[in-house]
């Protein structure tokens, strides 16, 4: 028998020798870790960012607690070290997400931005044009909300909440364009052209 096959079979002799040890006692200590990187997890916006897996951990854990009181020690243990796995990995893949969700809603504040001010510009050229007082006036009361709903944005992001911005973003733009789309209806020709 080769030395590495050696070195294996005596890691899994240490680990069945192990595992089969703390039959007799609650792991404590595991769940006691699993509930730390959970909180962890938690901490560096896992629930938000890979709600899935820190879900999936908080669901291990509480199967955990569940074996220890029905005194299986083993599935206790092997369900405290599957939540404290998947806090780890929930806590490690949202930061790559929380990142990848900032920079989305830069790119959206950006986007409402310019058509918060396309909408403006049309909004006075159908003034100028003597467009029909509902409509400007619909339009104004959209560009006010959007304006306001910009701000609201601006304030999410600096508490970073990535993804409510995305989302608030989302709503607003949506309801520019529409408005743009109506103005569009009412401007001369020529108005078109500039913009």
């Amino acid at each position: 028998m080769s030395s590495a096959r050696r070195a294996l079979f005596a890691l899994a002799a240490l680990l069945s020798l192990a595992i089969a040890g703390c039959g007799d006692d609650p792991p404590t200590k595991e769940i006691q870790q699993a509930q730390a990187a959970i909180d962890s997890a938690r901490t560096a916006g896992a629930d938000q960012y890979d709600h899935e897996e820190f879900a999936g951990a908080q669901e291990a854990l509480q199967h955990s607690n569940e074996a220890v009181g029905q005194r299986d020690y083993r599935l206790a243990l092997h369900y405290a070290l599957d939540a404290r796995e998947r806090a780890q990995t929930a806590e490690k893949d949202s930061g790559d997400r929380k990142i990848s969700a900032r920079t989305d809603a830069v790119k959206a504040l950006t986007d409402v931005n310019t058509e918060l001010n396309d909408a403006r510009a049309k909004l006075k050229a159908a003034e100028a044009a003597r467009a029909p007082a509902k409509i400007v006036g619909d339009a104004r009361r959209v560009i006010t909300d959007s304006d306001r709903a910009l701000q609201k944005a601006r304030a999410e992001y600096g508490q970073g909440n990535y993804l409510a911005v995305t989302k608030m973003a989302a709503e607003t733009g949506d309801r520019l364009r529409a408005t743009s789309r109506t103005l569009d209806t009412v401007l001369p020709p020529s108005a078109h052209r500039r913009h």
